[in-house]
């Protein structure tokens, strides 16, 4: 999440006035018993390259229209369209050697808030009994940060939106969790390969000076200041068919700014399309044969605007999203075919609740001293934005270096002994009756072969993830691990978490560690108790409850109350034509008279189609707005004697490979009557037009 800007800071104005049970960082005590049944469980995977495996796509697209977006925290940023639909791409994959199966979900959304594995847990076990649970269960975020908001039980994340949105919450439950069943149905034998490299030049740091504040013993172990590895897991069924990928690269899904508008994927979610249409999985309206999940993982000071930009995200949101696209989708085409390593294996994981603002930290994962996490706040300079989002006042403030509104105060007025360096804005931890951020937090780890995947509720840095990185691949070296991935962010969120040396310094991301400064090294001391307990087979304690919240949400948006029109119109009919003729790059476009779109997601449908004629003189669809190709655009029209009208253009950028024929632009939607409420569907298409 980045900055809750100037309009927001009147607002906080105004609101202004678990450690494991085996102690810290340490391995579980095992008996005789237990270390002989966890090795046998290791040896009966063995060798063994066989696994069980589903893919499925589903739709989790929310209201596309007049719903606070999240991820800039911009009150004013609300949807008004879409770009291209978002989805939950789910990955079941079992292990018949041992018994045990996982579902990985990488979906397109700014977060996975905690309230939404919640529901998706409770629906699986409603449907498939013990199959899944918490602990079997990874859902991810690709992090873009256009895509509608108000779907967390957590006052401090529905604050731009204005409350709780059911309708979005819904749509993200209720499509992932078909996603996880249509997987899980799927089920079939085939085997999994293992690809990595280094993706140069698509990625940047935007806090280098923080990052700077890393050891230079410890900086010049790495190349740069961005980890620049991809990895990347292909799936083939054993006929033989290629069923999908999940590939794992830390950027922000942040090429679209704040100034936008249109529900999209970014990034992350046009790599993977353009891999799905590529293997065939992919096609107007088809079947999802072909699960392509680009996911992310220690994004957290990681920008995809190499080239520059304003308002978060590129120079041009369409252009730098396609380039980074780009970039990502060729170089996981290249994993995908030098993809040779099998993964050989078991299926394994660990999961347990921790307590992240009372977690008594360790000397060994500290700085020789000990330490305790503390109640979740935030500091002046997630105000401020990043380098690349800036919101208001300016990143750095520190209680060393108070300005502007902090200058009158002490140090002591702004922070607390366990904040530290943090001049504390907000401290959402000890808001009455319920914290404004969940503090009781789940981290998981899984294996898949020698693939692990750090499931963590964080946004992390690039130096923070490496350290988490090598404190797991440490405890699980014994399993024959060889590549660690944070996963992330997972399961929940609450903010960001930044190395101990990147805090002090107090840049966006360090000002967004809710938990103080030894946040990083609880979190390496509870890892390292849960890889130690997978590697000896042996079970973890399942931590506090966390709340459910969901009798607790208030929402302030009013829903569609009726959709008028001009009296001799018909809704769908074309208010603005296209052109009889384009020529390929040109842009064809049609406005038509039509209802509000919260009266119908078309959830596994669509707003628009592009089609042409063929020469028997039937329409086939050659897009919809699913492809990030043309654009649905919906915006209120007032007319008299209402202001419930409504326009939407369609617009159909006409790409320069397109076959010259005759298309047409067809728009499809509900209105709601005012009569009775019931919701009526509608469609209309302009009129035939020459592609040259």
């Amino acid at each position: 999440m980045r900055t809750l800007n100037a309009r927001l800071a009147p607002v906080l104005g105004l609101l202004l006035g678990c450690v494991l049970t085996l102690g810290p960082g340490a391995a579980p005590r095992l008996s005789t018993a237990d270390a002989q049944e966890g090795a046998a469980r290791a040896d009966a995977c063995a060798g063994s390259a066989n696994f069980l495996i589903g893919a499925a796509r589903s739709d989790i697209t929310g209201p596309a229209a007049e719903v606070g977006m999240m991820g800039y925290g911009q009150v004013g940023q609300k949807t008004e369209g879409i770009h291209q639909r978002l989805y939950s791409r789910a990955f079941v994959i079992a292990s018949p050697c041992n018994g045990r199966r996982v579902a990985f979900v990488s979906a397109d959304l700014g977060m996975v808030f905690q309230a939404v594995k919640q529901q998706v847990v409770e629906r699986l076990r409603s449907k498939l009994g013990d199959t899944f649970s918490d602990d079997n269960v990874l859902l991810s975020a690709t992090h873009t940060h256009s895509g509608p908001g108000g779907f967390s039980h957590y006052t401090f994340y529905n604050l731009t939106t204005f409350g709780f949105v059911p309708q979005n919450f819904e749509a993200i439950v209720s499509g992932i969790t078909d996603s996880i069943l249509r997987a899980n149905a799927r089920l079939a034998e085939g085997s999994l390969r293992l690809s990595s490299g280094d993706l140069h030049g698509a990625s940047a740091n935007r806090s280098p000076e923080a990052y700077l504040r890393n050891p230079e013993s410890e900086r010049v172990r790495y190349p740069g200041n961005v980890d620049t590895r991809m990895t990347l897991l292909r799936m083939t069924g054993a006929d033989g068919r290629e069923l999908g990928l999940v590939n794992w690269f830390a950027v922000h899904a942040t090429s679209f700014g704040n100034t936008n508008h249109f529900i999209t994927g970014d990034n992350k979610g046009l790599a993977a399309h353009a891999f799905e249409v590529e293997q065939g999985g992919r096609t107007p309206g088809g079947p999802d044969t072909f699960v392509a999940a680009f996911a992310n993982s220690n994004e957290g000071d990681v920008t995809p605007n190499i080239l520059g930009g304003t308002n978060g995200g590129g120079a041009n949101d369409f252009e730098d999203a396609a380039i980074s696209a780009k970039k990502q989708y060729d170089f996981a085409a290249h994993l995908w075919s030098h993809a040779a390593m099998p993964v050989m294996g078991g299926v394994d994981y660990r999961h347990t609740y921790v307590k992240m603002d009372a977690v008594d930290v360790a000397p060994a994962f500290a700085d020789g001293g000990e330490h305790r996490t503390c109640p979740a706040a935030i500091g002046l300079s997630m105000l401020a934005g990043a380098e690349d989002g800036p919101g208001f006042g300016a990143e750095g403030a520190t209680c060393e270096n108070v300005h502007d509104l902090w200058s009158q105060f002490s140090c002591s007025a702004v922070t607390t002994p366990c904040q530290g360096e943090k001049p504390i804005v907000l401290e959402m931890g000890t808001m009455k009756p319920y914290p404004w951020s969940p503090e009781v937090l789940p981290l998981q780890v899984v294996t898949v072969g020698p693939l692990a995947l750090v499931a963590v509720p964080f946004e992390m840095t690039t130096m923070a993830g490496r350290r988490l990185r090598d404190t797991v691949r440490a405890q699980l070296q014994g399993l024959g691990v060889t590549d660690v991935v944070i996963a992330g962010p997972a399961n929940a969120y609450s903010g960001y978490v930044a190395t101990r040396e990147e805090y002090a310094r107090q840049d966006y991301e360090g000002a967004s560690t809710h938990f103080g400064p030894w946040t990083l090294a609880a979190l390496q001391q509870s890892f390292a108790g849960l890889a130690a307990s997978l590697r000896e087979g042996v079970a973890v304690a399942p931590g506090p409850t966390p709340r459910d919240l969901r009798k607790a949400v208030v929402g302030l948006q009013p829903g569609v109350v009726f959709d008028d029109k001009l009296l001799w119109v018909d809704f769908g009919a074309v208010a603005e034509e296209a052109k009889a003729s384009y020529a390929r790059g040109d842009t064809a476009s049609v406005t038509f008279w039509g209802g509000h779109p919260r009266n119908d997601l078309k959830t596994g449908g669509t707003f628009l189609r592009v089609q042409r004629r063929e020469l028997d003189g039937t329409w086939r669809d050659v897009a919809n707005d699913g492809d990030g190709v043309a654009l649905y655009h919906w915006q209120r029209e007032y007319c008299v004697p209402t202001l419930a009208c409504s326009q939407v253009r369609i617009t159909w950028p006409i790409p320069r490979d397109t076959p010259p024929g005759t298309y047409r632009l067809v728009h499809e939607g509900n209105w709601k009557s005012g009569w009775d409420g019931r919701i009526h569907p509608y469609s209309g298409s302009s009129r035939p037009f020459t592609v040259r």
